[in-house]
């Protein structure tokens, strides 16, 4: 944040700004609304090989293509829907009436709630600073938004663009470290979304409680994948292994681990080693296989594996090359036998280590699951009708996908959120027009009602109209 002020009286001075261009604009038209989606939408995509140049940069090695697939064609994709939708979306929608309201009539009318703060990870830095950025410009909100220090040269290159694009008093964006973002939580934001571990969740919305700032949070958490009785085996494998290693499992849907039936174990480790060799063959110099973000996060699974393994748990190599702490390359293992108190077992894994664990029945695996904290993400890979159903209704997660991994993040017109533990709130498509609105309740009495009928001074009259409003 370029500013003669401190960062935290810059951010302050900034937020005030915002909502005082609120207040004499409170309710921007669909034309305004759709022309800065539209701004938005041609800045990021223009300017989309700087930042997945940048993004390489930042991560230590990270493909174009993955950048291309796995951030921009998903904000072209929000843009685009929230275009086709959002004029309708804006429109008062008519709600029944009781019947002892009549002639009432009674609305919802969406409003802007004002200012939104946004705290984006580093993870995917484009994707989850523009998503909610799309949601809360369509319900005509202004937005902050702090970048993260882990991902510096995309961050810098977010706020100069932003800054080019926008007024600053619309959309702006702030980078510092994390005591700025200790500050940027403790705002008296209208809303507050923050996307990030569930550890620092937890400081955020202590932080956001003291000015009662509602939240949206994405935290991740243990996701699991369920390879059911009647799966096409190999294609779950095949398709778990690729929804583990986009982005080298640094993912907060990624599946996080495996269950898979008592036996096929082996099977699994080996059709998995076999689908890394065909997606990154020779490994160790594939340019196609992200590194991990930092030094710190290297170290904390090479931490991780290390205690599962002297807890008994077996490692299973899916390729063949060392982890390569300068490049910051780790690549994927499968990990069999590892304890429930294993770190490993415990927290968010964050990269491409794949727990694979055996059942017995399909009441067992839903069990398992249960008995943990609501995950983010579920994913059954199973063609048995009353299977899906079951795992369906039995398990609570932010979302399901059946037969896929990470692909429900993708259909724009899905909300996206965890439960529980794993987040609260959602937002993509309508779901996102609604977190950042107040859909306000409205009720318009006609000129001639009956409401005098049942006003004070009670007695008989309003005694007889009772009996007769309770018997129906």
């Amino acid at each position: 944040m370029k500013n003669d002020l401190p960062d935290i009286a810059a951010l302050e001075a900034l937020l005030r700004e915002q909502r005082a261009a609120y207040r004499r604009a409170p309710y921007p038209s669909w034309d305004e609304r759709a022309a800065h989606l539209k701004t938005l939408r041609e800045v990021l995509l223009d300017s989309r090989d700087a930042f997945a140049d940048a993004m390489n940069a930042d991560f230590g090695n990270r493909a174009k293509e993955e950048s291309m697939l796995a951030e921009f064609l998903l904000i072209k994709e929000e843009i685009d829907s929230a275009l086709r939708h959002g004029k309708r979306w804006m429109k008062a929608q008519r709600r029944a009436t009781s019947k002892w309201l009549l002639p009432a009539r009674a609305k919802v009318v969406p409003q802007p709630l004002g200012v939104v703060g946004i705290i984006v990870p580093w993870n995917y830095p484009v994707l989850l600073a523009a998503g909610p950025l799309i949601s809360a410009l369509t319900a005509g909100n202004r937005a902050i938004i702090k970048m993260s220090e882990l991902t510096p040269r995309t961050s810098m290159l977010f706020e100069q663009l932003v800054a080019q694009t926008f007024a600053r008093d619309h959309v702006a964006v702030v980078n510092g470290d994390a005591a700025l973002a200790a500050a940027f939580s403790s705002q008296p934001f209208d809303h507050l979304l923050f996307t990030g571990s569930m550890k620092v969740g937890h400081e955020v919305m202590r932080a956001a409680a003291e000015h009662l700032t509602p939240v949206t949070l994405e935290l991740g958490g243990k996701s699991p994948a369920i390879v059911g009785p009647h799966a096409r085996f190999d294609y779950a494998v095949d398709s778990i292994v690729a929804g583990k290693v986009l982005n080298a499992g640094q993912t907060c849907i990624a599946p996080d681990y495996v269950l898979v039936p008592r036996g096929k174990e082996q099977a699994f480790v080996e059709r998995a080693r076999a689908r890394v060799a065909r997606m990154y063959p020779d490994f160790a110099r594939n340019a196609d296989y992200t590194s991990i973000i930092s030094a710190r996060h290297f170290q904390r699974l090479e931490r991780l594996a290390d205690e599962a393994r002297e807890q008994g748990a077996q490692l299973h190599a899916l390729a063949d090359a060392s982890p390569d702490p300068h490049a910051r390359r780790f690549p994927p293992v499968a990990v069999t036998g590892a304890p429930d108190t294993a770190a490993l077992m415990q927290e968010e894994i964050f990269g491409p280590l794949l727990p694979v664990i055996p059942y017995d029945t399909l009441d067992d695996a839903i069990a398992y699951v249960n008995a943990r904290p609501r995950p983010l993400a579920l994913y059954l890979y199973d063609d048995d009708k009353a299977s899906v159903g079951r795992v369906t209704h039995e398990t609570i997660a932010g979302g399901m996908s059946i037969n896929e991994t990470l692909m429900h993040l993708a259909c724009e017109s899905l909300p996206f959120g965890g439960v529980g533990a794993s987040g609260m709130g959602a937002y993509h498509g309508y779901e996102g027009f609604v977190t950042f609105s107040k859909m306000k309740p409205v009720l318009t009495q006609a000129r001639f009602n009956a409401r005098g009928l049942i006003a004070p001074p009670y007695g008989w009259r309003v005694r007889a109209l009772l009996r007769v409003m309770m018997r129906f």
